[in-house]
């Protein structure tokens, strides 16, 4: 692997994980000596980061990792709506039956693994990632799998934004038991709606967890006020 793309896949790994939150200063020198690498490779990382979206150049600062906006994720999830109930409903057209059965049975028990005291959460999101995998797969699409494949990046940023509750993950897993369901049975506008249904529960609740952590953060700023 070329220097250049191991420091590009080693920054996007720190951006997607948060190691790097929005508004790091990505400086040349400082992450060429972190990677090990010397700066013209450095340079090409960080130009492909800013063609991804995630990172930004700004005067002054040189290039940033980019903001996530609450304004800005439903233009996200526009996106997301528009590529993933394509997926789908190709899927239902061109899947096996078999395949998503199964995966249906597994999405509707990891409900169990759930708990509100220890959610098994990278279970759950292994077997989503399955789910995903299979779709790709099944849709039969190298132009939407693409598509998606850079969707996904900034999806696993958000989802550091949204309070993954056990009550919304047991419901999540549901959502994606139904769709796998609709894809099984090859009903293709019933898989489009079931991902519609998703998409729109996924994106009310980072905004109330958002909302709620905003509503927070003011209380403790006037709490401290009051005790100053």
């Amino acid at each position: 692997m070329k220097a250049s793309d191991r420091a590009y896949a080693s920054l996007r790994d720190d951006i997607v994980e948060w190691r790097l939150p929005p508004g790091t200063v990505l400086g040349e020198v400082e992450q060429a000596e972190r990677l090990g690498v010397s700066r013209t490779p450095l340079r090409e990382a960080l130009a492909r980061l800013t063609a991804d979206g995630l990172a930004t150049a700004q005067r002054g600062r040189g290039v940033v990792v980019s903001d996530i906006s609450l304004g800005r994720l439903g233009e996200l999830f526009e996106l997301r709506e528009a590529l993933e109930c394509k997926a789908a409903a190709l899927a239902a057209r061109r899947g096996s039956r078999q395949r998503f059965s199964t995966m249906r049975e597994r999405l509707a028990a990891a409900s169990a693994l759930l708990t509100d005291h220890d959610p098994q959460r990278h279970e759950y999101y292994a077997l989503v990632a399955e789910l995903d995998e299979a779709i790709d797969e099944a849709m039969e699409n190298d132009y939407l799998s693409q598509a998606l494949e850079g969707l996904r990046v900034h999806l696993a940023r958000v989802r550091r934004l949204a309070r993954d509750d056990a009550p919304r993950l047991r419901q999540a897993a549901v959502e994606h038991a139904s769709i796998a369901g609709a894809i099984a049975d090859g009903d293709p506008q019933l898989a489009a709606a079931a991902t519609a249904v998703h998409l729109s529960n996924s994106l009310n609740h980072i905004r109330s967890t958002q909302s709620l952590n905003s509503e927070n953060s003011l209380n403790s700023e006037k709490r401290e006020a009051s005790h100053g």
